[in-house]
């Protein structure tokens, strides 16, 4: 039985996966590029491809886990280029979610804002205001987290 997919990319970055969410439009695949060329240059240890525009998730053992839609599994879209294909992981523990264009983004994040709950698992939230670049924050996070090991 099919699971289903929610609209949202995924990048695993070190061992844990950045999920991202947002309007269409929004940047979610944007970032995810960024995020796997950070991985080329140097900026983050490791960074694949988990999902690009649809993304399942599943609750197991207190963890969220995220896997690619299966007709989307490597594939990735670029803006001004069309629909590539790349090297992606099939499964991956999300261990932060990125929430683009977002109503509640703030400069001072209230503690409150920087959780959030998926599928009953409370995880770690950067919320992105609209036109705000996503990266340095991202960057930022997992840095200062230790998100990247």
């Amino acid at each position: 039985m099919p699971r289903p997919t929610i609209h949202a990319s995924a990048v695993l970055v070190g061992a844990r996966a950045v999920l991202i969410r947002g309007p269409s439009g929004s940047g979610k695949s944007q970032l995810a590029l960024a995020l796997l060329e950070a991985a080329q240059t140097g900026t983050v240890p490791f960074a694949r491809l988990v999902a690009d525009d649809r993304a399942e998730l599943e609750a197991m053992h207190g963890r969220l886990l995220v896997r690619p839609a299966p007709t989307l599994a490597g594939l990735i879209e670029v803006r001004g280029v069309g629909i590539r294909r790349m090297a992606y992981e099939s499964l991956a523990v999300v261990g932060l979610f990125v929430d683009l264009a977002a109503p509640d983004a703030g400069r001072m994040p209230e503690p409150a804002a920087q959780t959030g709950e998926i599928e009953g698992i409370t995880l770690p939230r950067l919320a992105v205001a609209a036109g705000q670049p996503p990266l340095p924050p991202v960057l930022s996070y997992l840095r200062t987290f230790n998100a990247v090991t």
